[in-house]
Formats: C-alpha cells, structure tokens, sequence
C-alpha cells in the first residue's frame, strides 16, 4: 500500500476512536499502541495527515484520552504527547492568527531555562557537503539566541567524527557559508579536537559497566533491536570488552568487526535508549588527524559530551531527535558531566526538495547537477547561485522562528520575501529571444541611429542610467509580433506608440510556429511600424520590447530550472530514481542590449517582460553571457 493509501485508510480508522465507550475504543486503541511501538509517526517519517486526524479524535474523547494517560499504553501516549507539543499549534491556530503571525514574525520568548546565568549555542555541522536550507536555519537560530537574544556566546563545531565521507573542502565551504549568512561564531572547534577525552571516557564506561563490545552483524543488530533482544555480548567481561576496544583501536582487522554500544534498556519503548552505539573501527586516514585514530564516536556519543565539556547551556537543534534527547541526557548523567538542556526547533521542509546530505551527494556524484551550488539545489550555494539575497535569506528563516510545529513549505514565500529586496535596485535591461526573432523596419525613426540615455529603474533613478539605441531597424520577440493584428496601435517600450503596418509572414510552410502561436500559424519574419509618438501609452493593450539593430547586441544565454523532483513530500525510503524530475534545465538563447556587455558575475537584474535573473557568467567575447531566472513567488 502506498504512502497516500496509508493516510487516507488511518484517516478512516480515526472514526474508531469517536465513541464515549471504553470497550468500543479499547481494541483500536490497543492496535494503535501496538502499531507505535517502533514507530514516531502513524505513516513515514515525517507528520501527516493521518496524524492529525487520530490526535484530534483522541483529544476530543474524554474516555478515551483518560486511558491513555493513565499510562496503560506506552508507546500511544508518547505518540498524543509528541504530537501535541509539535502539531498542535498548527492544527488549532485560526487562519487570521496564523497570517497575522506569518506577517509580523514568529516568537522568540520560548522559555529557555536559567538564561540569567549566561547562554552558549552550537552550531555542530558535519564536513560531510555544503550547508543546506536546513542547516542555514539551525546556524541562523543558534546565532540569533546566543548574539542577539541573550548576548551570549555560539561556537561553530565540525562534528568530524566519519573520516570516509568528510573533507577539508566541505570544511571551508561551511565557514564561508556561515560568514555569507551572517552568522558570526566565537569559537570554531572541532570534535576531532576531544579525541583522547572521548576513547577516556568510553573506556571508563566499559569499566563501570555502562558499555560492552559487540561484533553482531548489521541486519541481525536492527532485528533484536526492533525485537527488544538483548546482544549475546551485552554481559560479557570487562576484559573481553576492553580487549576488543583495543584492537579496534589499532585498526586490526579483528578490530574492524566490533563496535561499542552503551548499555541503557533494551526494553525501552523508545528505540534511541536500545543500547546505541558509540564507537566505530575505521582504518581510513581522518582529514585532520591522519593515522593517529583507528576509532572514531558517533554523533550520539561525541555530542552531549563535548556540548557539556565546551561550555555548551542550550542544546538547539530540530525536533527529528526529540527521541534521541533522553539518551543525550542518559551520557551526561552517566559520566557525570555538566548539565546541558536541550530545545527542539522543526526543521525546515519544503515541498519537492531533497535535504538528505546522502541524496545531496548522490545528485552530485552521479552529474545529475553541475555541483554542490547548482541553482536546482537546495543547498545554500545553489539557492544564492539563483539568486537568493543573503538579508531575504536572513528574514524567511528568522520569520520561521523556533517553533516546533513541523510542515512543508512551498517555496513562492521563500521566492517573494525575496522578491521584496530586489525589486527595488534591479537594474533593467531589455533582452529578444534569438529563435525566430523578427526584424522590423520603424517608419518614422530617424535616418541616423540615435543614442539617449534612459534610466535603469524607472522608479529608482539612484541605480543608475542606459544608454538606448534608436533606429529604422529593430528586433522583436515572434510571440508579441505573432499578436498583432493590421494597423494595431502598439506601445514600443522607452520609445512611445507605433501602428502596425505591414506583416509579412514565410512562405515555407515548413516554418510553422506551434509553440509561440498556435498549431499552424505562420511565422512572422518581417514588421513594418510606423511611429506615432503622440499616441497615449495608456490606451494601448500591448507593450512590446524591442532592440535596435544598429549597436553591438550581446549574445545571452538565459536559464529557467524546475524541481529536482517530482514528489511534494518524499519519503526518506524513496528511491531517488524513482522520483527523480526527468527535465529540470530550460535554455533560451537571446539578443540583449548593449549595457549588458558591461554586467558583472552576481549581478541582479530584470530583463523587462522576462523576469529578474542573476548573471551567472559575465559577457566575454566570444563567450555569451549566461542568466539565471530568480523565482518571485508567482511559479517557481
């Protein structure tokens, strides 16, 4: 059954939980908590519908809700609670309430405890791939917490515990990204920095009986995990547990076969406190350590450690390891550390987007994109690539705030914040699709070509002026020529009005046009216009651009892109084949007026009737300019 047929059959099932009799709701109650046990959501990996539909159904029933609370079922009443803590905001939130907190902001007053006693963040990336939108949020709320809430203190931590995915490279595109977002740490660290003191403590663990070595294989580990079975090695020796330790740590091949888990419960009803591991054997060199280690902690392990060691006061991240936060607690009580608290935030969602670093990079590995900052990804170098501004960046992800409600964003609010900040400065220009563009003789123009200059923001002189060129000899987009019709009075943008004259149409009936104008219609190749200055703009329906012929034309290759995929909420299970878009890449070849010659890389601009666009490579000789359409929150 799929993902959909999944939500609408609990949706129905929901129904079940609605009479006030408990003998009625007992039984479906019992296959709910049975069918939670391994599970965080009713359907997937991520909040639903079918979520939504049984929580409201619980909550409405007294009877019902009064059994659940009394504990007789574990994993349900976990279930209701997280539910309730993430979703329930969103579900009971009036449509005004929710606009009017869209529009002025989300809240920052969450209640973090003993603030009056100083506050220190973490931002702890993995040197795995670039940042992406999600992380950008967590880097951007960390920062904000610590500089601008609370005048504390945020540290930037490379959680470089997996030398087989991590590079120098990703290192230092992390630290320049989080400089483009403005997110200024006081300190960057390392894991890898906390080596020694991690294997210190691990191995203190063995000793005092709170971890134990273990060699079984993968698969059969996640069975009696999920099957609540102890390991067969859980209650071996502490010699045994540390020898194995030690030849992990040397990297033997011996050694490569076990691996170190903490000793919590194996008959939790929460799947994190299941015994996790906490040390792995990997021979492979450590882009900053090189050979000395042969063992490396996992984030699990490594993080409340070090979170408490460096000071940390707020443990920030999303609520994806709500989960996980009693084990993190678990390790600081444990090895006796400093308290840290933690404070789960939704992570960023948007509709038809891959976030998973594993999919990021097979997308990169496999050349379905050019790179980590092709305009298509959702990293931050693809979407500033795209033409993203670092302060509408800053705002969408503020404006989100740290609210626990998760959801999927569609991606016209993230497009139009922007919108909003380069609408004002975008500097115009005018640009004619090459393909059968139409060559138009003005009447009325003057004999010689004339130059005047323009401004490049009819409503900002500040950005600057253009030069226009005027003549007999124009080009004109087929589409607008294909429109008019036989003395048509039309408007010539930064010229005034003209009458259309004369069409004259290809004798090859070859040449039909079924994209621009219609199954079967001619193209046209030639416009004869004659000026009519003293015509009102305001009275005509169509306002065309052109180009004069007679100045240097500037080749111009323009970029549209569509979504990677094709799916509004994948699953993490999907296959990316699967929901691969197949076509995500639009080239359009055009003609631009000679101001263009002079853009810059990053430039952002409008071509007039076009769009906004970002040039992505500035015009060299020889070489055309290449654009990159921007998203305004209409289409993306």
């Amino acid at each position: 059954m799929d993902r959909e047929s999944q939500i609408k059959e609990w949706q129905e099932r929901a129904k079940a939980f609605e009479p006030l009799d408990l003998k009625k709701v007992q039984q479906p109650l019992a296959e709910l908590d049975n069918h939670l046990t391994l599970r965080t959501y009713i359907v997937g990996y991520s909040a639903t519908e079918a979520d939504l539909a049984v929580w409201k159904a619980l909550k409405s029933n007294r009877v019902a809700f009064g059994f659940i609370k009394g504990g007789a079922m574990a994993s349900l009443w976990r279930w209701y609670s997280f539910i309730q803590d993430t979703e329930k905001p969103t579900v009971e939130q009036p449509k005004a309430a929710e606009k009017k907190q869209q529009d002025e902001g989300a809240s920052y007053d969450i209640g973090l405890q003993d603030t009056e006693q100083g506050v220190v963040t973490r931002f702890p990336p993995e040197p795995s791939g670039y940042l992406h939108i999600g992380h950008a949020k967590a880097a951007l709320l960390n920062d904000y917490f610590a500089h601008k809430k609370y005048n504390g203190k945020m540290i930037v931590r490379f959680d470089d515990t997996n030398p087989s995915k991590e590079k120098q490279e990703f290192q230092d595109s992390i630290i320049k990204d989080c400089e483009l977002l403005g997110v200024k740490p006081d300190q960057i660290t390392y894991t890898s920095d906390y080596f020694q003191d991690l294997y210190e403590r691990a191995v203190q663990m063995i000793k005092d009986g709170n971890a134990y070595a273990d060699n079984t294989p993968q698969e059969q580990l996640q069975k009696e995990r999920m099957e609540r079975k102890e390991s067969a090695h859980r209650n071996d020796s502490v010699d045994d547990n540390l020898a194995h330790f030690e030849e992990m740590k040397k990297g033997t091949e011996e050694g490569t076969k076990w691996f170190i888990r903490a000793k919590l419960d194996m008959s939790s009803d929460n799947g994190a406190l299941r015994d996790p591991v906490i040390y792995r054997c990997n021979p492979q060199p450590h882009h900053r350590t090189g050979d000395t280690w042969k063992i490396y902690p996992t984030y699990d392990y490594a993080c409340p450690v070090v979170d408490s060691v460096e000071g940390i006061t707020h443990a920030l991240r999303t609520t994806e390891y709500n989960d996980r936060d009693p084990q993190y607690q678990w390790f600081i009580k444990t090895l006796k550390l400093r308290h840290v608290y933690n404070w789960n935030f939704s992570r960023m969602n948007f509709i038809r987007t891959v976030l998973s670093k594993r999919k990021l990079t097979k997308l990169v590995d496999s050349g379905i994109v050019w790179g980590w900052d092709d305009p298509r990804m959702a990293t931050v170098r693809g979407i500033r690539r795209r033409g993203m501004t670092i302060p509408a960046l800053q705002e969408f992800i503020l404006k989100q705030g740290p609210s626990k409600n998760i959801n999927y964003m569609d991606w016209t609010s993230f497009w139009a914040t922007n919108k909003k900040y380069i609408d004002p400065i975008a500097a115009r220009y005018t640009a004619v699709t090459k393909q059968d563009a139409v060559k138009c003789t003005v009447i009325g123009a003057p004999d010689a070509p004339r130059t005047e200059e323009k401004d490049l923001h009819a409503k900002n002189p500040e950005v600057g002026k253009k030069k226009v060129v005027f003549s007999k000899n124009i080009i004109m987009d087929q589409a607008d020529a294909q429109s008019f019709a036989d003395n048509e009075e039309i408007t010539l943008m930064n010229w005034g009005n003209a009458i259309v004259r004369k069409k004259t149409y290809s004798l090859n009936p070859v040449n039909f046009v079924a994209s621009v104008a219609g199954q079967g219609e001619r193209l046209v190749t030639e416009l004869e216009l004659e000026l009519h200055l003293q015509g009102d703009v305001k009275k005509t329906s169509k306002k065309v651009t052109w180009l004069s012929q007679d100045q240097e034309l500037v080749p111009l290759s323009m970029f549209d892109f569509d979504y990677l995929i094709t799916k509004d909420k994948p699953d993490p299970d999907d296959a990316l084949e699967d929901i691969l878009n197949k076509s995500t890449e639009t080239k359009t070849e055009a003609l631009a007026d000679c101001n263009v010659a002079a853009l810059q890389e990053d430039a952002i601009v409008q071509f007039d009737r076009k769009g906004f666009f970002r040039i992505d490579k500035q015009f060299q000789h020889g070489d055309a300019a290449v654009a990159f359409q921007i998203p305004t929150g209409k289409k993306m």
